[in-house]
């Protein structure tokens, strides 16, 4: 009798869950094939691609505007359409206006992040942190930027041995130290420099996050989860919140903000400015030396937790450092495939830095790096075709009718836009593949800019865009200056598995730096 009943259960589960998963076919919309039990992302648990790549095969295998989809559990809509993926973004983000992610304000506050949050308690937060990212809070900070761009200078002229005029090098790796050295002192207020001691306890961190695999299979499972099915991770949450990485950042976060109320330290950063906004409520917008002072307040009047700081910089770094070490990587990767692109931006690098008396190895400024267009140009190039984050994702908050076919997406159910997929579609950038700057100028009229949108769009695009473009460009500018890059034969990026959605090369980015001086 067991045997029969365990028999009856595990076929009613199997047709329960098939069912479950060919939902979209019995709705009449084109789906991607659902696998039981690796949804529509089979390559995915594979460990063969990442959740981006397996996502833009999807978008690249359809034709249709939207093409139903399983993550793991999860229903979701993949929006194939640049126009009404904008639109969601935008016009109706009120019906759009929450990822769907894993959060837990009141039990998991490490989860509660600016990217995660819902609702209310989202808008309080964007409208708190804005301020951080104001033009005169990244000129204040530049200094900081400038001086990791100079290690990294120095850095590289050290590979060159002797009287060695060319070295080939990983740049991937070396604008990976970069960009975490910036993250340390930028968002974290370290005074850190991994060029010269590349095991500090910040880099060390850096490398379990994206080069190895170090927290427990518990947490490995409830990051997927967060994404793909939210009620996994809240259940998973009850058995320990506090991964070793996180714990270990949360850690360096506190030992600094105590330091920092002992000893009345005011640095220009954006924990200070998280310090004035757990203080007194908000960022002071006034952008002379004392807006950067902590007013001091008792205990039970502090607006945010330490818990809270970790996990806005926490996010701030996972977003940051690997999007702007890979950018400026692919950058120059490409530059040396397409020299006469290679020789028209590194000749108004060189005319900005002469036109402000400037010398190739002296001190750059914010207000400089505005004055260089092409290389504007070149930046928004690269995130086309190389996205921070190849995919983005909603959350349907009320039930939402497509004007195109009429097809109602119901509340709760999960959105992806394809940033990636749409980027490299030759039917919104002809010939996708090919680095071209000049698509947002000369031949602006040949390219669709309503399918560009590399930081999203709307009221939850990338609060961040500014300073990661800022660190971007000001990297370039330091390498351009001070070196050729020796043309190579064009071949396309191969991308490794990895268990966070950016896109890591499967073996670095050799290229070869000439010495100019």
């Amino acid at each position: 009798m067991f045997f029969y009943l365990t028999l009856a259960l595990l076929i009613f589960l199997y047709i329960f869950i098939k069912r479950h998963y060919n939902q979209w076919q019995r709705q009449g919309i084109a789906a991607a094939e659902s696998v039981i039990p690796f949804s529509s992302l089979k390559a995915v648990f594979r460990k063969e691609k990442t959740m981006g790549l397996a996502i833009t095969d999807i978008y690249v295998r359809f034709s249709e505007s939207v093409v139903g989809i399983m993550l793991a559990f999860k229903p979701a809509i993949l929006i194939r359409d640049a126009e009404m993926a904008r639109q969601i973004l935008t016009k109706d983000f009120d019906y759009f206006h929450d990822r769907g992610v894993y959060v837990n304000e009141k039990r998991d506050p490490l989860s509660a992040n600016l990217f995660s949050l819902k609702g209310h308690s989202w808008r309080s937060m964007r409208a708190k942190l804005s301020p951080s990212f104001s033009s005169g809070k990244l000129k204040a900070m530049f200094g900081t930027v400038d001086e990791v761009g100079n290690q990294m200078v120095e850095y590289i002229l050290e590979q060159f041995e002797g009287d060695q005029r060319k070295v080939l090098v990983d740049i991937k790796d070396i604008t990976t130290t970069y960009a975490i050295d910036i993250i340390g002192s930028v968002i974290f207020g370290l005074d850190i420099n991994s060029f010269e001691n590349p095991h500090n306890e910040f880099r060390q961190i850096s490398d379990r996050i994206f080069k190895t695999n170090q927290t427990h299979i518990l947490h490995r499972i409830r990051a997927i989860m967060s994404f793909m099915c939210p009620p996994i991770a809240q259940f998973l949450a009850l058995f320990g919140t506090l991964d070793p990485i996180t714990a270990d950042l949360r850690e360096i976060v506190r030992r600094t903000i105590e330091y920092r109320e002992k000893h009345g330290v005011a640095r220009k950063d954006i924990l200070q400015l998280l310090l004035q906004l757990r203080n007194s409520g908000e960022v002071k917008e006034e952008d002379d030396t004392t807006s950067w002072q902590v007013d001091a307040v008792a205990e039970n009047q502090k607006t945010m937790s330490i818990d809270t700081i970790t996990a806005n910089l926490f996010l701030f770094y996972i977003a940051g450092s690997e999007t702007t070490s890979s950018t400026i990587a692919y950058t120059l990767y490409e530059l040396a495939m397409y020299p006469e692109i290679l020789q028209r931006v590194q000749a108004e690098v060189l005319r900005c830095l002469e036109r402000n008396n400037l010398k190739p190895w002296d001190n750059l400024s914010y207000d400089i790096l505005q004055e260089m267009p092409y290389l504007d140009l070149c930046i928004m190039e690269t995130t086309r075709k190389y996205p921070g984050l190849p995919v983005w994702n909603r959350e349907c908050t009320n039930d939402y009718r497509l004007s195109r076919n009429d097809f109602v997406i119901k509340k709760g159910t999960a959105i992806i836009i394809p940033i990636m997929g749409i980027g490299r579609d030759e039917k919104y950038f002809p010939q996708p593949m090919d680095y071209k700057p000049e698509r947002y100028a000369e031949e602006k009229d040949r390219n669709n800019m309503t399918a560009f949108m590399p930081f999203g769009d709307g009221p939850r695009y990338c609060i961040a865009k500014r300073m990661g473009i800022i660190n971007v460009k000001a990297a370039l500018v330091k390498i351009l200056a001070n070196f050729n890059i020796e043309t190579q034969p064009r071949k396309e990026i191969e991308f490794k598995f990895h268990s966070t959605p950016v896109l890591m090369p499967k073996e670095g980015l050799k290229i070869t730096l000439v010495k100019k001086y």
